[in-house]
């Protein structure tokens, strides 16, 4: 009886911390957003932050937005129930960045001003072109939106102790979900519509710092639990899992070898190749990492700020194998499956073990929960803000401002309508994320980057490296990949059809991939090239202006 006490008072105790640090995030957050508010004046303000932040100051804003749920939570949980496929992710999320420095970064800041359908229309028909950019700028972040929102939804049944058969505020631990994404979601319409880039921003940079703190304190912690002897986590990580030495072999979770089966082994051994090609290729598309380059004031700056992004989050990812593994090791699959399925919970429940162990008792677990909740919770606020920001952005200024009315809005109603997609686009994020909490964060992430990579990456290297791509090319490749990747997941067993799927009731499904990145990225530059070759549409003056400036940056804004 006195031990059943004593787990509650601890219970009580984490929650009531938690949500105090969490109220504590949030009104420094919003005091931020408050004060970048009456800083921001004018459309460069609110789009891009006044071009006004260093290179070290957007490398950390980028890694804020980068290293998302997906990282810190979906990661973790995927390392720590299927070990080395899980680390497939860290290193997948962290080559992509190769791709974006090396092929976008600054020949996108020297060409386009707000968005990236600024630098696709530079040389093309202005309308067509903005409307397809919208529609996948704003596809691609709620598919991105969608993991943040389950993310938050995991992690709170974990942080107010709700269990199946308890309650909090009279919730049980599914309504505390709908409930907890419902807030974040009007969190993230707060920070966008009152703070613009600028606050989004700051609020990033804040969040970047405090994540890259608590992974560090938890891989140290979790190092000199094993007095920093790596073959005894390894060991005892293998051990926890209930896989044994294949914990630390790859073919538990992607390209498994199905005995007797040589058709399933194969859709296997493509699944893997299909997630690696989307993970590389993803980030150069996605249109919240796109517009991070306009708020720097220099292409030297837009450079380097991807290479402090770039040490960063590759200093972040290694930490991520540390987090995985110790979760295995301290916490057990069977622990961390019991309070989420997909096991996005797997870095909180290791630091409410690492708190029993270092700081002493029920308290000290409830202590480091409290903290690396709070700092999971500041993650998922600042991604989310600058997903919207992105949607909104490209909504207000691509198909308002250019599609619309012809160019001819003024800066206030430009802001005040971008303003308003951000709320339309934070209520449809809300709705579609209650059904998708059956599924892993990183893995919805890993959806999101295959949208990006099939139908915008095309369009961009198109417009900057092929001097013959025209209007019809670029529409084809926005929709023909956009459509492909989309139709591909509908009707993939990740919405029907196996046990983890948003329906799992339900089956519809006829593709066999979980990542449609294999069809899709491929047959989105194949469209571009097909739709380029049947239009006879050429402005070779305007390529060879836009290649001028994308090199030299001469006439950026």
């Amino acid at each position: 009886m006195n031990t059943v006490l004593a787990a509650e008072a601890g219970d009580t105790t984490a929650r009531n911390l938690t949500i105090t640090l969490f109220l504590i995030f949030v009104a420094i957050t919003l005091a931020i957003t408050v004060w970048a508010s009456r800083q921001t004046k004018t459309a460069t303000d609110f789009y891009a932050g006044g071009r006004s932040f260093s290179g070290f100051q957007n490398g950390m804003a980028i890694g804020g937005d980068y290293m998302s749920a997906a990282s810190f939570l979906g990661i973790a949980g995927l390392i720590a129930l299927y070990g080395y496929d899980g680390f497939l992710y860290s290193i997948g999320f962290l080559v992509a960045w190769l791709v974006a420095l090396l092929l976008v970064a600054e020949l996108l800041r020297n060409s386009g001003r707000y968005t990236m359908a600024d630098v696709l229309a530079f040389r093309m028909r202005q309308r067509p072109v903005r409307t397809a950019a919208a529609v996948s700028t704003i596809t691609v972040s709620i598919f991105y939106l969608l993991a943040q929102m389950v993310g938050a939804g995991a992690l709170v049944a974990l942080l107010l102790g709700i269990r199946p058969g308890t309650t909090f505020l009279g919730m049980d631990a599914d309504a505390a979900k709908i409930a907890t994404i419902i807030m974040v979601g009007a969190l993230m319409i707060i920070y966008v519509t009152v703070g613009g880039m600028k606050g989004t921003t700051y609020v990033q940079i804040v969040k970047a710092f405090l994540l890259m703190s608590g992974a560090v304190v938890m891989t140290v912690l979790v190092l000199a639990k094993y007095k920093f002897n790596l073959s005894s986590l390894l060991g005892d990580a293998a051990s926890s899992s209930g896989k044994g030495a294949a914990f630390l072999e790859p073919g538990l979770r992607y390209g498994v070898e199905v005995a007797g089966n040589s058709t399933q082994t194969f859709y296997n051994k493509m699944d893997l190749l299909s997630l690696g090609i989307a993970l590389v290729l993803g980030t150069a598309g996605l249109p919240h990492i796109l517009i991070r380059f306009y708020t720097v004031p220099t292409a030297k700056a837009a450079r380097k700020s991807v290479l402090w992004a770039i040490g960063i989050i590759g200093t972040f990812y290694l930490l991520t194998l540390a987090l995985g593994f110790g979760a295995a090791a301290l916490v057990g699959g069977e622990s961390i499956t019991a309070q989420d399925k997909a096991g996005n919970t797997a870095a909180p429940q290791l630091a409410q073990a690492l708190g029993v162990d270092f700081l002493g008792g029920d308290l000290g677990g409830a202590t480091l929960l409290a903290v690396i909740a709070a700092v999971a919770f500041a993650t998922i606020l600042a991604v989310v803000a600058g997903l919207t920001l992105a949607s909104s952005s490209s909504l207000a200024h691509d198909f308002y401002a250019n599609v619309l009315k012809n160019g001819q809005a003024s800066e206030r109603q430009e802001v005040n309508v971008a303003r308003i997609s951000a709320l339309v686009i934070g209520a449809i994020s809300i709705a579609l994320s209650i059904f998708a909490q059956s599924l892993n964060v990183a893995f919805l992430v890993a959806l999101a980057f295959a949208v990006a990579a099939s139908g915008n990456l095309p369009a961009i290297l198109y417009s900057l490296f092929w001097k013959r791509f025209n209007t019809s090319g670029a529409v084809w490749a926005i929709y023909g990949g956009l459509l492909a990747a989309v139709v591909l997941v509908f009707f993939s067993p990740v919405v029907s059809g196996a046990p983890t799927a948003m329906f799992p009731e339900h089956d519809w499904h006829w593709f066999p991939l979980s990542n449609p990145g294999l069809i899709s990225i491929p047959f989105g530059f194949l469209c571009g090239w097909i739709g380029t070759l049947i239009s006879r549409e050429r402005d070779d003056a305007k390529y060879a202006e836009l290649e001028v400036r994308s090199l030299t940056g001469a006439g950026a804004h």
